[in-house]
């Protein structure tokens, strides 16, 4: 996260206990004699290990720039300074330069000294932003950026301004996007015909599947199916639930349900064998965008037919179920008016076939649009398209429809981009900050009530600003914090592309898969809506399952598809750390990595990732592993290298207690033929036995955690690294978190409240800095 210190190997977790409320120590008599011993030998004028120095004329020179202290805090409390092998300081020692320290910082920050809030560089949306700006736009189910090319990430983030680069096969996505949605917002062409869709169930696995509560398949019980779908504009359509059936006796009354978004819009009776592929119709009225149908039989109605199939000419004997729904078929639409839509009558505020009119309608779409108030030499751009076609002889609606294009690839829609004043640091816009925070929390734009609010000059007072994050986090598109922060810093997204070999782990299949991603997303959005304390990411008791997911973690007493919360049995589950997503993508397809693990919690638990590993160490004998020797004896030719041993020491042991989780997140006792050993020992004399007890350790350093978290979510709010100078205000959210319980919302806030999300740097500073150079 930041440069320098931070790629310096981590040690230990070591927890230092401060007096809080005694006098610091004098720097002269306590501090200096300290660095002088244990820290200039490396970090001085001349040498400047890491990029730094720790060699100072006296105590005004140290205060200097006091941003850099936190860091040197978050060394020597972490154990990571000095490096291994070198005097190690001692307790009082080190208690007593801490306490200097963190007195330091804290009255800094309490004296209201303006640091530097950096600036944000004009940045484009990124491909979720596009897509979710455009849904809340015009309330259309396009998404027309998934087209477009992968963003680049930085910082671990894809909404970072400095990575988001504008190649031309970009631009040209831009106005084929452009045309498609204005098309779909305003369709002057032929009415839309009907279309038929057929949505398929895998017959086979419905064949296989006789068990309700069996959790090896679909996610929903035997004989039932469930899709989601996409319907691109509101109307009527027919929804026909297929059902298949292959029994025998075909003269029992069987029920079946249909259901549409949690619904129930039918109730059928198969009779008589009168149905071999029975059809089950209804005529609904559907808004546009993504709906759910679902058909399912009663759980009281078991069907198991043990069935003769012939396989190489030889009888096959085997249970099967022989009815169950087979397919949805989506026709329509019916009756379709797009001057009766949501999205036309969001753009058409006013009917009038006037220059006035078309001016109200360009004004209100390019206000939300550019997420600002409209200039006037803007609306009269955008008014010369409307009249040149109505000069061509076209219709009104073909000029707005025009202007609308004109709009979506303007760079005002395509880029946030935050004006400059002739101060130095100055306060951003009521609507620099709407926009600041709708992306923030909603990755998209910001909604009327925000706009309306930046307009009157009352979004930056405290108690609006706090009103405004609860109802947003309370909206359902806070689900976008989930997807977009949560799916990157825990990696969520690469476990989509994950591969888990399948002969070595037959029980990983796509429904596995997705039980995992939603574990996890819902775990999250628990700890968010609910306001809980983020040390629950860490540790906790509960967790969100199905009797998949039950199964695979070897859980008894979890039945039915469904994700809910439960209360767990025992310390080898509980946090995000033992969750099977995360124990997948901190793996590699044939087997576990207790290195891969390591690194993950170092780097997005604790904030502290190594370097990368020099380029001549040997990679592992992978057809050794669990064969001729378990994968402990193999990681020790890696610390046998005093250079490899800084950063594998800590590394190694974090990863070897997650050992008992195999490479899908299943727990094992066995690695092969050698019995898992999942004990450690951190540098800083910490032992542990088992992830229970490591999650223990990793609970103690509270203040490590909620400093990377807050830097993570504080990078993804801003789009930009993070630079010296937030640190202490990185500090300082942390601690204010802290003191309100930990709770999710509290970090929320009091990120929204900071001087780097509320303020910016001018171009008066960076010039001066410029001419410095």
């Amino acid at each position: 996260m930041y440069p320098s210190m931070t790629r310096v190997c981590t040690l230990a977790v070591v927890s230092v206990v401060t007096c809080v409320g005694a006098p610091a120590p004098d720097f002269s008599r306590a501090v200096a004699p300290f660095l002088s011993k244990h820290c200039q030998a490396c970090h001085n004028n001349k040498a400047k290990a890491a990029d730094l120095s720790l060699e100072f004329s006296g105590p005004q020179a140290a205060l200097a720039d006091v941003s850099l202290w936190d860091e040197v805090l978050l060394k020597l409390r972490n154990g990571q300074m000095p490096p291994a092998g070198l005097p190690r300081p001692g307790d009082a020692e080190v208690r007593s330069i801490t306490q200097w320290i963190e007195q330091e910082l804290d009255r800094r920050a309490a004296s209201g000294a303006r640091s530097d809030p950096g600036r944000v560089t004009v940045r484009r949306m990124n491909r979720a932003e596009y897509n979710n700006t455009i849904r809340d736009l015009f309330g259309i189910p396009l998404r027309p950026a998934d087209d477009f090319p992968a963003d680049d990430s930085g910082y671990g983030f894809d909404n970072i301004g400095d990575v988001l680069s504008l190649p031309p096969v970009l631009m040209e996505n831009y106005l084929r996007a452009a045309e498609k949605v204005a098309a779909a917002v305003i369709p002057l062409g032929s009415p839309l015909k009907p279309t038929l869709e057929r949505r398929l169930a895998d017959n086979l696995e419905q064949s296989r599947r006789v068990d309700y509560d069996d959790p090896a398949g679909y996610p929903y019980p035997p004989g039932a199916f469930e899709v989601k779908h996409v319907f691109p504009v509101e109307a009527e359509y027919d929804l026909v639930l297929r059902i298949k059936d292959r029994r025998k006796d075909k003269t029992a009354l069987v029920p079946v349900r249909f259901y549409f978004d949690g619904q129930e819009i039918g109730r059928y009776q198969i009779q008589d064998g009168e149905y071999e592929q029975g059809a089950f119709a209804v005529r609904r009225f559907v808004t546009a965008g993504e709906h759910t149908l679902y058909g399912a039989f009663p759980k009281e109605y078991v069907n198991r037919e043990l069935w003769d199939e012939a396989q190489f000419g030889k009888a096959l004997f085997k249970e099967e179920r022989r009815i169950f729904v087979d397919q949805f078929e989506i026709t329509g639409p019916y009756g379709y008016d797009p001057r009766k839509s949501a999205a036309w009558r969001r753009v058409f505020i006013c009917q009038e076939q006037t220059a006035a009119c078309a001016e109200r309608i360009i004004e209100s779409i390019a206000r939300r649009a550019f997420r600002r108030p409209v200039a006037p030499n803007e609306t009269a751009k955008l008014m010369s398209l409307v009249t040149l076609a109505s000069q061509q002889g076209d219709s009104f609606e073909t000029g707005i429809q025009l202007a609308l294009r004109a709009i979506l690839v303007s760079p005002n829609f395509l880029f946030r981009i935050e004006r400059d004043h002739d101060s130095d640091v100055h306060r951003i816009s009521g609507f620099e900050l709407a926009s600041r925070l709708s992306y923030f929390l909603w990755s998209s734009i910001p909604d009327d009530q925000l706009l309306n609010l930046a307009g009157q000059g009352r979004l930056s007072e405290p108690e609006a600003l706090d009103a405004q994050v609860k109802r947003m986090l309370r909206d359902g598109r806070s689900e976008a914090l989930v997807k977009n922060f949560a799916g990157q810093w825990l990696q969520l997204r690469n476990l989509e592309k994950s591969a888990p070999d399948p002969d070595l782990f037959r029980n990983f299949n796509e429904q596995l898969r997705q039980s995992l991603i939603a574990e996890t997303e819902r775990y999250f959005e628990y700890v968010m809506r609910e306001n809980r304390s983020i040390l629950e990411f860490v540790d906790s008791n509960y967790t969100f399952l199905n009797a998949r997911l039950a199964k695979h973690y070897g859980i008894d007493g979890i039945q039915g598809p469904e994700l809910r919360r439960v209360n767990l049995p025992s310390k080898e589950r509980g946090g995000l750390l033992t969750q099977g997503s995360i124990l997948t993508v901190s793996s590699y397809p044939t087997r576990t990595s207790p290195v891969l693990r390591g690194l993950w919690v170092l780097e997005n638990f604790l904030g502290a990732p190594p370097p990368p590993p020099p380029a001549w160490v040997p990679p592992l004998d992978e057809a050794k592993i669990g064969l001729d020797q378990p994968l402990r004896k193999q990681l020790e030719q890696h610390r046998a290298n005093a250079t490899c041993a800084v950063c594998h020491n800590r590394m190694d042991a974090i990863g070897f207690g997650l050992e008992n989780y195999d490479a899908v997140g299943a727990w094992r006792s066995h690695d092969g033929k050698f019995p898992v050993d999942a004990a450690g020992a951190l540098p800083g004399g910490k032992s542990f036995q088992g992830p229970a007890e490591l999650k223990n350790i990793l609970s103690d350093d509270k203040d490590a955690f909620t400093r990377n978290l807050v830097s993570k979510m504080l990078t993804f709010a801003l789009g930009r690294g993070l630079m010296r100078s937030d640190r202490s205000e990185v500090l300082r959210i942390s601690k204010n978190v802290a003191r309100n319980g930990y709770r999710f919302q509290s970090m929320i806030t009091e990120i929204v409240n900071s001087t780097p999300f509320q303020m910016r740097r001018g171009e008066v500073m960076k010039r001066a800095e410029v001419a410095q150079k």
